[in-house]
């Protein structure tokens, strides 16, 4: 390190850079810590919104609402699915093919995806057509990270879809906060434990027993926590869009 040469400007220039990078990562530090604020609030608020192990009724309801929540099965009162387990051949250009890789807790991610001729596309959308409104959450190596999906121009791999049935009584923007909640992370456990190569199975998920309210107070808990992954998402863009600045920032003010 004694030995690197550097370029060095004059001394005022210099307080004038340090002073003007401090300022940006105070904010970047702020806006990171709003972040992490927000994601406690979430994560207090999933474990507090959904009742714990044996309970009818969650600790923490919205106002007029008093009805313990009934045990459903999923696969009863929703259309779940999965992708194909296939290895088709990929190209380089054609339809994306979304695996558990692209799903975040930010949403669906697109930027590192193969893709699929219009023949291979085709022929997993017999199996599982993806439509928006629709969940899709990882089965294989990471498990859960559940998205809505708002785009249909892909196909799917390895993750489970789940459709709402007419007239369902279970309605997916609940159940995808239901999907983040304490409890669905106790039945992954559960249902992983002893094994290596993290999986669940299909059948398992149908399968699946959860507690569920009635339709109006799933509209109240699913606007409440849409209103809050948005909020979540807005500072996310916020602090990436700011460290990008810096990024660029530190290019150029630097020879």
């Amino acid at each position: 390190i004694n030995s690197v040469s550097v370029s060095v400007p004059s001394y005022e220039e210099q307080q004038k850079i340090g002073s003007f990078f401090k300022q940006l990562d105070e904010t970047i530090a702020l806006h990171q810590r709003k972040l992490d604020l927000l994601k406690e609030q979430k994560k207090g608020f999933l474990q507090k919104m959904f009742p714990k192990n044996g309970a009818k009724v969650p600790e923490l309801r919205f106002a007029g609402f008093a009805d313990d929540w009934e045990e459903r099965k999923l696969g009863k009162f929703s259309d779940v699915r999965d992708g194909t387990h296939a290895s088709p051949k990929y190209v380089s250009q054609g339809h994306p093919m979304v695996t558990s890789k692209n799903l975040t807790h930010s949403g669906l991610d697109m930027t590192d995806v193969s893709f699929l001729t219009d023949k291979d596309f085709n022929e997993i959308n017999k199996r599982s057509k993806v439509s928006i409104g629709d969940i899709l959450f990882g089965m294989i190596g990471t498990i859960g990270n559940p998205v809505i999906v708002d785009r249909d121009d892909f196909a799917i791999k390895n993750v489970a879809l789940i459709k709402e049935k007419t007239s369902n009584p279970i309605t997916n923007k609940w159940l995808l906060q239901y999907l983040k909640s304490p409890s669905f992370n106790r039945f992954i456990k559960k249902e992983n434990a002893g094994g290596t190569q993290k999986f669940i199975a299909l059948g398992l998920i149908r399968d699946m027993k959860l507690r569920v309210p009635e339709f109006d107070e799933q509209e109240k808990i699913g606007s409440f926590f849409k209103q809050l992954d948005d909020t979540i998402a807005l500072h996310q863009r916020k602090l990436d869009l700011l460290k990008e600045q810096k990024k660029g920032y530190l290019q150029k003010m630097f020879v």
